[in-house]
């Protein structure tokens, strides 16, 4: 029987959308959190860099848990929208929503901020100049 609709939908852009493969799969079938965690955060990445244009590293990843599996054949996207700009760093909210082959109604799986520190050429802490989101 098909999971209820989803009661919210999903809050910022779209930054990554990708299938959830069997290599990424423990043997039930279910992929683990730590691949998902990693599309997150490539997800986040994106996003902060598109407002940062500057080298980043994740400094903190706060508040993840996952609320349904996902599964080999889910397309898993990440929704992203900043929710601090610091002096240095940037904190992105991101959300990852699946959608299965068999039930086509998007399924919020998890959502964590990401922080992301701005990195100059020599690998240092860097002023983001736009503040502003």
């Amino acid at each position: 029987m098909p999971d209820a609709p989803e009661t919210r939908v999903p809050e910022g852009i779209i930054s990554l959308r990708i299938m959830a493969m069997p290599k990424d799969a423990n043997a039930e079938g279910n992929i683990f959190g730590g691949w998902v965690l990693s599309q997150m955060d490539m997800a986040g990445a994106l996003h902060a860099y598109s407002h940062t244009n500057s080298r980043l590293a994740t400094v903190a990843v706060e508040g993840m848990k996952f609320h349904k599996p996902v599964n080999v054949g889910d397309e898993v996207t990440c929704y992203t929208r900043i929710f601090r700009i610091g002096r240095t760093s940037i904190s992105i909210l991101i959300e990852t929503w699946v959608r299965s082959p068999r039930n086509t109604v998007p399924q919020h799986v998890t959502s964590g901020t990401f922080v992301y520190v701005a990195l100059d050429d020599s690998g240092q802490p860097m002023e983001i100049k736009n503040r502003t989101f």
